[in-house]
């Protein structure tokens, strides 16, 4: 297996985890997410639709163009961009508006930013790919 195709299988993995957590998040049961980390809770409780949306663009999206890039699809930069995009839709809500770190600490704020570097990340290389017309 060539490094391209390691790279890509990384990448898709990755995404995949992203897609589990959504799925844990998603049908969390509030009650017992409330007893545990009674922050995240109320975070859940108060997201909107639109950013839960952009959420579910994020991992949805970002597993797409991974697969995308498998299959050597240029779209693959597209669906990365539009994952990136919604990765910024929704940590924006949850640190902006409801201010999650002023409630848990700026430590709350590394893991979505390796989350935002890793889109870019993706993005930048599915890029590369098509520059080098890998991508049809």
């Amino acid at each position: 297996m060539n490094r391209s195709r390691i790279t890509a299988v990384a990448i898709l993995l990755w995404n995949l985890i992203g897609d589990a957590a959504y799925l844990a998040q998603v049908t969390a049961d509030p009650a017992k997410l409330a007893a545990s980390d009674p922050v995240t809770a109320q975070a859940f409780a108060a997201m909107p639709t639109w950013a839960w949306a952009a959420y579910a663009i994020a991992v949805w999206l970002g597993t797409a163009g991974a697969v995308a890039l498998l299959l050597g699809r240029r779209i693959a930069t597209v669906l990365f961009a539009l994952s990136v995009a919604g990765v910024v839709a929704q940590f924006g809500w949850s640190f902006l508006v409801f201010g999650l770190i002023a409630r848990k600490g700026a430590a709350t704020a590394l893991f979505p930013l390796v989350i935002f570097a890793v889109g870019l990340a993706q993005l930048a290389y599915a890029r590369l790919k098509a520059r080098q017309g890998m991508l049809r």
